[in-house]
């Protein structure tokens, strides 16, 4: 472990996400992606961040902007997801498309990837909302049906939450034994340690980004599971009924932006401060990222450095919190 890992001296905005053989980064008013290449080259793209500095009102305001945030975060990773998927294709790889490939590429041209994006993100998220609330509140449902008994409410809010928690820890673990997940959690790895590198003023070299965390407390894994723990309170507060699972299923989702809120300024006060508060509400994320990420080689971390340092704004004062 280098002499330099720890000592962080600023809390940087900037953050990321792994993608395929690559990270994304996103900074202040740009972000960039940087990919390993088949040939064994970096490339890198970068892009201005729309607002910027100046966001929209909803983008800056609390407990409404972490839906937009969100969402946002959410459509952009699966972009950049599919487009670095695309960069590891070779004319190798390439088959002849099909008769309803090319009719396809004709009627829609350029609008044909962002509509396959559109609905890849669509099934996602359907399949998210399945796994995470309909069938944790349909197995309560039948246990009560199988033994008869009708548990207390509150009591089956919590259980409810601890199988979706339970749920999310399975399925990265299980996703985790892949090749191919391993290799994108290598790159997670990268994405933390070289922002831990960057706010200890460290230089950003791969031998220096070694020696530091692979753990975050703004990291996406710790923002879902604060998402599947507050949603335990909330569904109690609200009272949301059991009685019908469609219906309550439909209650969790009007009520997810109040979750999603509440989580996201809790990261945001992650990101902001360390103090016995925020190390209670984040050790439980930063745990689990223990199974979301792993220790990278130099060419992933190679691929974090050159995404990073694309982002990083010329008036440093502006990524301070």
């Amino acid at each position: 472990m280098s002499s330099n890992a720890g000592k962080e001296k600023f809390k940087s905005k900037i953050g990321g996400q792994a993608v395929i053989e690559g990270v994304m980064m996103r900074g202040i008013d740009k972000a960039s992606m940087a990919n390993r290449m088949p040939d064994g080259t970096i490339d890198l793209e970068v892009w201005d961040i729309k607002g910027g500095k100046n966001p929209a009102w909803y983008r800056k305001t609390p407990f409404v902007r972490g839906i937009f945030n969100f969402v946002t975060s959410m459509m952009d990773g699966y972009k950049c997801i599919s487009r670095s998927a695309d960069k590891q294709m070779t004319d190798e790889d390439m088959e002849e498309p099909t008769k309803f490939e090319k009719w396809l590429d004709e009627k829609l041209g350029d609008k044909l990837m962002p509509i396959v994006t559109s609905i890849s993100m669509v099934i996602g998220v359907v399949m998210a909302m399945f796994l995470f609330m309909w069938v944790p509140t349909a197995l309560i449902k039948l246990v009560e049906k199988l033994s008869g008994a009708e548990f207390n409410t509150v009591v089956k809010n919590v259980i409810e939450g601890l199988l979706k928690i339970a749920i999310f820890i399975g399925y990265t673990a299980v996703t985790a034994l892949m090749p191919s997940m391993k290799r994108l959690y290598e790159y997670h790895g990268a994405e933390h340690k070289t922002i831990a590198c960057y706010e200890a003023e460290t230089e950003l070299t791969p031998e220096n980004v070694k020696g530091f965390t692979r753990f975050h407390p703004r990291c996406g894994t710790s923002f879902i599971f604060l998402v599947l723990f507050i949603s335990i309170f909330v569904n109690t507060i609200f009272r949301l009924s059991w009685a019908n699972i469609p219906l309550r299923v439909l209650c969790k989702l009007a009520l997810l932006p109040v979750v999603t809120g509440i989580a996201y300024e809790l990261i945001r006060l992650a990101g902001k401060y360390t103090n016995p508060v925020t190390k209670a509400f984040s050790a439980p994320g930063l745990w689990i990222q223990r199974i979301t990420t792993r220790e990278p080689d130099e060419k992933e971390i190679e691929c974090a450095i050159s995404a990073l340092k694309a982002v990083i704004p010329e008036n440093k004062e502006d990524d301070q919190w």
